[in-house]
């Protein structure tokens, strides 16, 4: 009897297995999908109509009834610069972008776009901006870009070049649009590489690379700079009292400093007197303020009161009238 149930459980016991397989299975599965023209297991991209063979069929013909005014047509050249995406009967060609160099065309059939990829440089127009706080400023910058990928630029987006200059613009405001009006002002560099790394991603669907983003110019209203300029003012005059206000008390202290060693010695005061005297002779000046001490003035005015005694004050006379 065990022999015969066992049998019977291992099919449910599969059952059981299978749906825990198929969970572990799913995150592998929801994988993004591929465009059409990068897709190796759809057999609808590489797969030609009898349509597209008897286009393919009749252009050859046509090619080989108008030679040799054809190969004139059929062969096309692109710059070392340059590549090329070919399109037969609307259908992106396999192989991906032809270049640089001699490329083969179908008449009829095959129509190609050339793709630039050197570096592309375009001023953004000045953008009226509100900082964050509350600050009206017209910006405008310069963004160099290069495509990366030629399929990409020519299948994913209509025009890629109107695109990039639209999200540039959008991309500008958005990101001053978070800063302050002192940001803007020192933080130049940082902002124009968090605008290029915003681009980069925002691009890189379009075969677009953002290279670099310069912030050219940032004008203030009137108003604002001539408020600025007079807190500016203001504040290098603060500084300036508070410079001298130092240099004086510096001054002051030096001199404390050096009338209490003059004290020590009296000749000190004469040799200085003395310094002060060559410094004025030496400016060739017409008078000259020669400061005398007290202690030689002193003696001189003691003999001339012993010479000259002080006169007695005079009595009043009384007149008497009759």
């Amino acid at each position: 009897m065990h022999n015969q149930h066992h049998p019977q459980h291992q099919p449910l016991q599969a059952q059981q297995q299978q749906p825990q397989h198929q969970q572990l299975r799913q995150p592998h599965q929801q994988s993004f999908e591929l465009p059409r023209w990068k897709s190796k297991q759809n057999p609808e991209a590489d797969s030609i109509g009898c349509v597209e063979v008897l286009a393919t069929v009749c252009s050859t013909i046509l090619m080989f009834l108008t030679l040799p005014i054809s190969i004139f047509l059929c062969f096309k050249v692109v710059q070392e610069y340059e590549r090329a995406v070919i399109f037969r009967l609307g259908r992106l060609r396999s192989g991906g972008a032809r270049g640089p160099g001699v490329f083969f065309v179908l008449p009829c059939i095959d129509n190609y776009c050339k793709v630039d990829l050197r570096t592309v440089s375009f001023d953004v127009p000045p953008q009226e901006v509100l900082t964050r706080d509350s600050v009206t400023v017209s910006v405008d910058a310069v963004v160099y870009y290069r495509i990366r990928d030629p399929l990409n630029a020519v299948v994913q987006v209509a025009n890629y070049s109107h695109s990039t200059r639209l999200l540039a613009a959008t991309t500008l405001r958005n990101v001053l649009g978070t800063r302050n009006l002192s940001e803007l002002l020192t933080e130049r560099e940082a902002i124009s590489h968090s605008m290029q790394v915003t681009l980069d991603e925002a691009t890189d669907p379009w075969g677009v690379q953002v290279e670099r983003v310069e912030i050219k110019d940032v004008s203030l209203p009137d108003s604002l700079q001539r408020s600025m300029a007079a807190e500016a003012e203001a504040a290098r005059e603060a500084r300036a009292k508070v410079i001298a206000a130092e240099g004086e008390m510096k001054s002051s202290r030096a001199l404390k400093e050096a009338s209490d060693i003059m004290c020590e010695s009296p000749a000190a005061l004469q040799l200085r007197y003395l310094q002060t005297l060559s410094s004025i002779a030496g400016e060739k000046n017409s008078t000259i303020v020669f400061p005398l001490p007290i202690e030689l003035i002193g003696p001189l005015m003691n003999m001339t009161s012993t010479l000259c005694p002080p006169k007695p004050p005079a009595t009043p006379v009384s007149v008497q009238s009759e």
